[in-house]
């Protein structure tokens, strides 16, 4: 299993819409608004690496109102 957070940006009157969008992704646990640089930070679990660039890069960021995402994944130390 891999755990990873995708840190993404929405294009200015899009947000609702691609967030809605996005909750409906399977292997999308959450979606959390926050304030700052990136608008969204989206908790992703996935099988495998492959799957989850699957779930980032033809999904998540084929969206329409993402401008961008960077992917955060978890390592497990500690």
């Amino acid at each position: 299993m891999v755990n990873a957070m995708v840190l993404t940006r929405f294009a200015v009157g899009k947000e609702k819409e691609a967030m809605e969008e996005i909750k409906k992704i399977p292997g999308v646990v959450e979606v959390k608004t926050v304030f700052g640089a990136w608008d969204a930070v989206i908790l992703v679990e996935a099988d495998g690496l492959k799957e989850l660039a699957d779930v980032v890069v033809d999904r998540i960021r084929c969206t329409n109102g993402v401008i961008g995402t960077e992917t955060l994944v978890e390592v497990g130390i500690g």
